[in-house]
């Protein structure tokens, strides 16, 4: 299970929101092996005035959230940190300074899920990875 929160400029955001979606899903299913039915993306686009851009970075400041089961390893992160870093700024041209990219990860019984806590539903996939 993970949920992906994406904040940005609605000037940039909203034109972007399906590009960056599918980018975002991509490498969630190839990198931390999420099935392909799992998309759980959220957008908060905002005013300029709303989200200020900080120093050295552009229009294009990009927050991506990502809160998931605990499990995957440092290694697995690094690689989805520099598979987002990569198909952004191909796909979207949303460079690596203007993408900042954080996981927050809690054990499955911290999920309340289809009516049951997260440790006890089988997945159709791992989250050791």
């Amino acid at each position: 299970m993970a949920q992906f929160t994406v904040y940005g400029r609605d000037d940039v955001l909203r034109p972007l929101r399906s590009a960056l979606s599918d980018t975002l899903h991509t490498a969630a299913v190839d990198v931390l092996g999420l099935p392909v039915t799992k998309r759980f993306h959220r957008f908060f686009p905002r005013s300029a005035e709303d989200f200020p851009t900080p120093e050295g970075r552009s229009e294009r400041y990009t927050i991506v959230e990502v809160t998931m089961f605990a499990g995957r390893t440092v290694e697995t992160k690094k690689a989805f940190y520099r598979r987002l870093f990569a198909d952004f700024a191909e796909h979207l041209a949303i460079e690596p300074v203007d993408l900042e990219i954080t996981i927050v990860e809690t054990p499955r019984h911290d999920w309340g899920i289809r009516g049951r806590p997260g440790d006890e539903l089988s997945l159709t996939y791992r989250v050791e990875t």
